[in-house]
């Protein structure tokens, strides 16, 4: 009966729209340096310098700091997260050449390179929307029976981390599509890395 009510009140809670907070996310780029003045070379170094992950070095990366200043309200007994303004920080570790390309090589770095950052500015895209998803989920909820906001930290935390991993899992689904085999990513690479390979001989 508990589990009902509770699920109603929330439920009544969701159709009075709570007020959100106005907010952006702070996006900065960050910058490792890789050396070549061939196509090949310069995808050699991201693969000696690009950022380390679990599975190994990848050509770029987006990382993310979240902090929240949260207010809560007790109501006769019931404790109410009244509002919650995210701090968002989104940065982007790119790759950038140590010294100047010769043409053609610089036109096609610019073409690589501005597909890279346009597939990590849609990883940032992604964070903020779970960011988004944990307002509506959470500003406006009420636990009754909580006037020390105990009860009410712990059914946060249950929903961060379905949120968190709901974000994780769009990620992966996305790097999925666009580095698999015939991907935006994928085609991106082999062009790039083809315009600078030595033909065979004749």
């Amino acid at each position: 009966m508990t589990l009902r009510l509770l699920s109603f009140s929330l439920s009544a809670l969701l159709l009075s729209t709570p007020a959100f907070a106005d907010w952006k996310p702070q996006e900065s780029t960050k910058f490792y340096r890789v050396s070549g003045t061939t196509e090949p070379e310069l995808y050699a170094s991201i693969g000696e310098r690009g950022p380390q992950m679990s599975l190994g070095r990848t050509i770029a990366q987006t990382t993310f700091k979240l902090t929240w200043q949260r207010k809560y309200e007790n109501q006769n007994g019931a404790c109410v997260l009244a509002r919650a303004v995210p701090r968002l920080l989104i940065t982007y570790h790119l790759p950038k050449p140590a010294n100047a390309l010769p043409e053609p090589v610089k036109t096609h770095w610019t073409k690589f390179s501005a597909g890279v950052e346009r597939h990590e500015k849609f990883h940032g895209v992604i964070i903020t929307d779970m960011v988004r998803a944990i307002e509506r989920e959470t500003v406006g909820l009420r636990v009754e029976n909580d006037p020390g906001c105990t009860r009410i930290k712990t059914e946060m935390t249950r929903r961060l981390a379905a949120l968190s991993q709901a974000q994780r899992q769009r990620s992966r689904e996305y790097d999925r599509v666009e580095l698999g085999d015939g991907g935006p990513v994928h085609r991106l690479i082999l062009e790039f890395v083809n315009r600078g390979a030595t033909p065979p001989p004749l």
